[in-house]
């Protein structure tokens, strides 16, 4: 397998699986929690040397899993006492775990190349110079292996559990009434999260892990409403994004890892903006719309309060912007909604209601007359 194929490939599969599981942790709050786990695990890294004097990526995996595990009984532990925010707790675990590591390697591992660096940025760039050697045999970048099996967990994961991770993401107390134990299903989502973090960022680096979990799941989520739709929506923007990072990383000479993360960043401001949902053009339509329905509802009711159509007929836009505090070009627009619709007549720029609009106003009220 030549080497853009590989890096291209691990990524893809590193940012599906983290999308996978990320996006219950965006549903439930919880999205720092990868962060934590990614940099709380080095201890584990350590550890796993000082016991089989190796840095194999075996023990080290395991070393590191049990860590992230215990990361995450420690911060609910801590947020259960109801003495800190969820937040809180990860932000005294992580640190502390993560600064314990760097003390046993300047202290026990001085003199062996564990790379901080290395575990927070990793190198994508060379997954396919380490090849999985099996009876003389290569079996092809080891990267393929660990990442595709990660993937292959965590959908069997979701896919076996997908309702009770959906009923607890959305209403605990409805999962529990029915049944489901709430607290067991968290902790197999947080102990998949941490496998699936550590097994990755061998590869990766936990910063493009960290990405992955949060940002294509986050932009997901601004595109639909519907769980299952999210879930595809954030693996397509993932894997998306591998390519588009590998690619401009490519073009600039820059880190890849950071590329793909930079891209899936790309992704996300897209979907912030152009959500037809969420987005932030939509809002300000929104809200222009709601504007103008507003303007055009008081602008019935001022017609209508005007009782004969001799005082009707002095009223003129000018009164309006006197009135209300309105532009002119605001008020133009209104009526020339109101006038198509024949809720209104002018002439002489003066203003009044037709028979039809009052019959309107006293059949519908100006909350249906608004729309139109």
């Amino acid at each position: 397998m030549n080497a853009p194929l590989t890096i291209i490939l691990t990524g893809a599969l590193v940012a599906a699986s983290c999308s996978l599981v990320g996006t219950f942790l965006v549903l439930r709050k919880m999205a720092l929690l990868g962060d934590a786990i990614s940099h709380a695990v080095l201890p584990g890294i350590v550890i796993a040397f000082l016991f089989t004097n190796s840095l194999a990526s075996f023990p080290a995996l395991v070393g590191a899993s049990v860590v992230g595990i215990a990361t995450v009984f420690l911060v609910e532990a801590l947020h259960r006492s109801r003495r800190l925010y969820e937040d809180t707790s990860i932000g005294v675990v992580f640190p502390a775990l993560f600064s314990l590591g760097v003390i046993l390697v300047s202290v026990y591992a001085g003199q062996v190349h564990i790379d901080t660096d290395c575990v927070l940025y990793g190198e994508i760039g060379l997954s396919n110079l380490d090849e999985w050697i099996v009876g003389g045999k290569s079996l092809g970048p080891r990267s393929i292996w660990v990442t595709g099996g990660v993937m292959l967990f965590d959908l069997l994961f979701v896919l076996a559990f997908y309702k009770e991770l959906k009923l607890v993401s959305f209403d605990p107390d409805l999962a529990a009434s029915i049944g489901y134990s709430p607290m067991l299903v968290h902790y197999l989502l947080m102990t998949v999260v941490s496998i699936t973090v550590v097994a990755s960022f061998e590869s990766v680096g936990s910063i493009l892990v960290v990405a992955m979990l949060v940002v294509p799941p986050a932009a997901a989520y601004l595109l639909s409403a519907q769980l299952i739709n999210m879930i595809l929506i954030a693996i397509a923007i993932a894997v998306a994004s591998s390519a588009a990072g590998y690619a401009f990383a490519r073009s600039v000479d820059c880190s890849i890892a950071g590329a793909m993360a930079f891209s899936a960043g790309l992704f996300f401001l897209a979907a912030f903006f152009a959500s037809p949902r969420n987005g932030l053009v939509a809002r300000i339509v929104l809200r222009w719309r709601l504007r103008e329905r507003l303007t055009r509802q008081l602008l019935l009711l001022h017609l209508k309060a005007r009782v004969t159509v001799e005082e009707a007929r002095t009223l003129q836009p000018e009164d309006l912007v006197v009135r209300f505090g309105w532009s002119r070009s605001r008020i133009d627009r209104a009526v020339r909604r109101l006038r198509a619709n024949g809720l209104i007549e002018s002439s002489g720029g003066r203003l009044w209601l037709t028979q039809a609009g009052k019959a309107a106003l006293d059949r519908e009220g100006t909350a249906v007359l608004a729309h139109r």
